[in-house]
Formats: C-alpha cells, sequence, structure tokens
C-alpha cells in the first residue's frame, strides 16, 4: 500500500481459467489508453497469485495478514533519519490507496530514541515471498523533493541468517528527491552492493515528475535474468551470465516484498529549507503474477 470510487480501475482481463477482479479508480487517476493496453498485453498470459487493492477503510492499517508494519529508528545503515511507524499519521489506507507520510515533527519512540522526522516501512516478511513471476506496484511518487527516498523493492527472506548484500537485494524502484524525473532499478549482492550494484535508470519523457501522477513500477524475474519496467518500458536488464567472472547471482530463492519513503541517508542527502512536509507516497496496489513460458519469452 483506503471509500467508494468513481470509475473502474482496471478493465477486467480474461486469464487462463481465470478473471482478475476488477478494481475502481478516480478519474484523476485513470490510465491513459495506451498505458492500459501496455498493462493487458503483459498480464493476459500471466496468472495473478497474490495482490493487496488497499481498499481497507479509511485510517486503517495495512492488511495484517500481508504486511508487517516496521517500528524503529535503525537508519538500516543508510543514516537515514526518519522514526519508523505504525501511526495512522505515517501509515494508513485511505481511498483505496497506501498512504505512507514522512513529517517533520520531534517525535521519541517506545524505545526512548528521538528523532526530527517520521515516515513509515512495510514488508511482507513472514506473510509472502515471492520467487520469480512479475512484481509490480502503482505508485505516486511524494513531491517533497530534497532528502526523500521513496522505493518498491525486494529482500532476500535469508536476511536474519545470511546477512546482506548475500541475501540479495532487488530494488524495482528507487527515487531520490533531488531527481523527481528519473528512477533507479537495481541489484545487490556480493561483490556488486552498496554504491556499486547492477543498475539502470528510467527518466520521463520531456522531464515530467513522477510525483504528478501515478506509474507502473515491474520487473519480470526469471531463474537466470531480471527485465525492469516504468509503465511497461523496459529499461533495464541484468542477467546471471553478465555478471563479472567470480561473482554469485543471489536471486534463486525466495524474496519479499518492501515499500517505504526514508527521510535522508548517504545517496538522497539530508532535507533542506526546499523540502516539503508532509509529503505523501501514494501507492495504488501490489501484485505479484505467475508468468507462463509464452510471456515470459516476450
Amino acid at each position: 500500500m483506503l471509500q467508494i470510487r468513481i470509475c473502474a480501475k482496471v478493465i477486467a482481463l480474461v486469464l487462463t481459467a481465470a478473471i482478475i477482479l476488477p478494481k475502481a479508480i478516480s478519474q484523476e487517476a485513470s490510465h491513459s489508453n495506451a498505458a492500459m493496453s501496455a498493462f493487458a498485453e503483459a498480464v493476459n498470459n500471466a496468472t495473478l497469485v497474490w495482490s493487496d487493492e488497499f481498499n481497507g477503510p479509511t485510517g486503517s492499517k495495512p492488511d495484517a495478514t500481508k504486511w508487517n508494519v516496521v517500528v524503529n529508528d535503525s537508519g538500516y545503515g543508510n543514516r537515514e533519519l526518519e522514526y519508523y511507524t505504525d501511526r495512522p499519521a505515517n501509515v494508513q489506507q485511505k481511498d483505496g490507496h497506501l498512504v505512507i507520510t514522512a513529517r517533520k515533527e520531534d517525535f521519541t519512540g517506545p524505545d526512548g530514541q528521538s528523532r526530527m522526522y517520521t515516515s513509515a516501512r512495510i514488508e511482507s516478511r513472514g506473510r509472502f515471498n515471492v520467487q520469480y513471476g512479475r512484481i509490480e506496484a502503482r505508485i505516486q511518487l511524494p513531491k517533497g523533493g530534497q532528502g526523500l527516498w521513496p522505493a518498491f523493492w525486494l529482500l532476500g527472506n535469508d536476511y536474519n541468517s545470511t546477512g546482506w548484500p548475500k541475501c540479495g537485494e532487488i530494488d524495482i524502484m528507487e527515487n531520490v528527491g533531488f531527481e523527481p524525473s528519473t528512477v533507479h532499478g537495481s541489484l545487490h549482492g556480493p561483490g556488486y552492493s552498496g554504491a556499486n550494484p547492477l543498475s539502470g535508470i528510467y527518466t520521463l519523457p520531456g522531464n515530467a515528475r513522477f510525483s504528478e501522477g501515478f506509474h507502473v513500477f515491474a520487473i519480470e524475474w526469471e531463474p537466470r535474468e531480471i527485465r525492469f519496467y516504468v509503465d511497461d518500458h523496459l529499461f533495464e536488464t541484468q542477467k546471471a551470465d553478465s555478471l563479472p567472472a567470480g561473482k554469485q547471482w543471489a536471486f534463486d530463492h525466495p524474496f519479499y516484498i518492501i515499500l517505504n519513503l526514508a527521510v535522508g541517508g548517504y545517496w538522497p542527502g539530508d532535507p533542506d529549507a526546499t523540502t516539503v512536509f508532509p509529503s505523501q507516497m501514494l501507492v495504488d496496489y501490489v501484485r505479484v503474477y505467475q508468468l507462463n513460458r509464452q510471456d515470459a519469452a516476450r
């Protein structure tokens, strides 16, 4: 990652022996006809196996059968400045969306630690793991700018036993606030992590901003290949065969899903006087599809 909506959210798609249930969205958030056609083509030969449409009551937390809401101020080794909370002020379902809100405020958490910023992070860890398929989310990025770091990503479910980066990390979408028109797709593993991942970028035409509307961020993940998409535009392909000699392909086991909005860090830098608070990341849905051979080969 939410009231009655105005119009249909997605065109109902007929799958092999299955039907994707339609969901409603407001007229303002509608896809263009071209984007809808591309989406339909992408999943026409796939089977939906897991999703969250974030249709819970306004003010409710994400579905606890699907997500853990993280509460901590660890900084995750990135020098992040936020305290992640489970308060509705930072994370809730509203109007068919998951709303993650970063705020500038003095906050003291249950561990007694204080921070100047709050935000939210949710994980499917312990609820749902995925290995291979198409994983996608429709997201509108925050308008806040400098110092904000929204992300939609996967982390190996053996993180606690093997550690990072051996567990593997798949960044389906990362954005740093000083690049409002650009997102990054990256793989982190042993020998290619931190500041040196396998990575690609996608920039919107005409310097449009990702905060101006919703976009679909996706990967198609096969045993030895991962392809990255924005609005079904393929912008990056990473293959096991292209790894430097001696490096390990870390993407052959289950991963869990993470959505978060970080504040500060080595990469985005600190917020400054231009940063807008509160700032919201809106998630329309997260969906996971099993690809059949015909679709995976396209």
